[in-house]
């Protein structure tokens, strides 16, 4: 994958008004989610506030950070802007399991191809090595690719079993409501309070060019398992396999593709995709969560999906590899099988403290017994 990034910093905002909570009971799923709010930006605020108040967060776990509007923060300033004031209020809180950020918060650390401010916070407690990378260098600094991706790997991807951050080494699940608007975050919520379970369709489309010697095809191989493994659980897959870039027909429940990676990409038809309340996707796209402004240039972007109605997606914010991407067989297996949005995206994502970022409400679960 070719290495794109674009650097695109917010506007000042004005004082924002304070975040509540609502006083209704909170679940005991609402009890395990922490929010994280900008409180110097007022889409930040805005967004965490709807959040807490949808799904009845408590007061206690909104946690107040004072940074960047920028899309991108120094290592410096995001060790003491993010992470240290997140670590003092989740050491009062227990049995937080999420963290959710906003639209609003810095998503990259460092330069155009740093690291996901998720991805840091999500495996801040773990001391897994992080894969190193210089300034400019298009390959990770690891003389041992092989090595530096087994230290690297999260202690929660494959797993069968439903997450705690206990049980998994003081791991958070980390996702963030962010969008290209205001209103596209909102219905991120919306679209997952509203999820329900559908047997589909699933739209993997393949790119045949990417066979055996491609660098690619590890990927297309993840394809053909989800596409074997789906419909033994009854769920309608439409396998695209043809030279051809699908609109999907119809509105979708899952969605794996190439996106602008494909070689007969179409821009129209990626614009044209739709989905259904509670719907997941990835796109196997270098820098697909590079940025939420209007500097659109370059590779396509999940931003563009969200704003088409999907409820759940990953993207990275720089160069992955295709070593962090994915596996559909994993993601589209733990979500019907009754894992939330949070736990099916981290199980099916190989890495830690790298690249990348997950898109919506971790708490939603249209599938919570595996059955329809």
């Amino acid at each position: 994958m070719m290495m794109l990034g674009f650097l695109l910093l917010g506007c000042a905002q004005t004082a924002p008004p304070k975040v509540s909570a609502p006083k209704s009971q909170p679940s005991s799923e609402a009890n395990r989610v922490a929010i994280v709010v900008n409180s110097t930006n007022t889409d930040s605020v805005r967004i965490g506030q709807y959040y807490a108040t949808k799904r009845r967060i408590p007061t206690a776990n909104i946690i107040r950070i004072s940074t960047s509007h920028s899309e991108e923060i120094s290592t410096e300033a995001y060790g003491l802007e993010i992470e240290a004031p997140v670590r003092r209020a989740l050491s009062k809180l227990s049995g937080i399991d999420f963290i959710v950020l906003t639209k609003g918060t810095p998503i990259r650390i460092g330069d155009q191809g740093g690291y996901s401010v998720d991805g840091a916070l999500a495996a801040m407690n773990l001391k897994t090595r992080q894969i190193k990378q210089k300034v400019g260098q298009f390959m990770p600094d690891e003389l041992d690719m092989d090595m530096a991706v087994r230290e690297a790997q999260s202690p929660y991807f494959a797993s069968t079993q439903r997450f705690s951050s206990k049980k998994f080494g003081g791991m958070y699940l980390v996702t963030r409501l962010i969008g290209y608007t205001v209103q596209d975050c909102l219905k991120l919520v919306d679209n997952s309070l509203n999820a329900s379970a559908s047997k589909g369709p699933f739209l993997l489309d393949s790119q045949p060019a990417y066979g055996p010697g491609s660098g690619y095809f590890p990927m297309e191989q993840s394809m053909t398992r989800a596409n074997q493994a789906l419909p033994l659980k009854g769920l309608d897959v439409y396998y695209e396999q043809t030279e051809n870039f699908s609109d999907g027909r119809e509105p979708l429940m899952g969605y794996i593709s190439w996106g602008s990676n494909d070689k007969s990409f179409d821009a129209a038809a990626y614009h044209r995709l739709r989905f259904k309340p509670g719907a997941i996707a990835e796109t196997y796209v270098s820098t697909s969560a590079r940025t939420f402004g209007s500097n659109r240039a370059g590779q396509s972007l999940i931003g563009d999906l969200i704003q088409q109605g999907v409820t759940g997606a990953k993207g990275y914010v720089s160069e992955p590899f295709t070593f962090a991407l994915c596996p559909g067989e994993i993601l589209f297996d733990r979500y019907y099988g009754g894992f939330n949005l949070a736990e099916a995206f981290y199980a099916a994502s190989p890495m830690v403290k790298w690249k990348d970022m997950v898109i919506g409400d971790p708490l939603c679960r249209p599938f919570k017994t595996g059955k329809l």
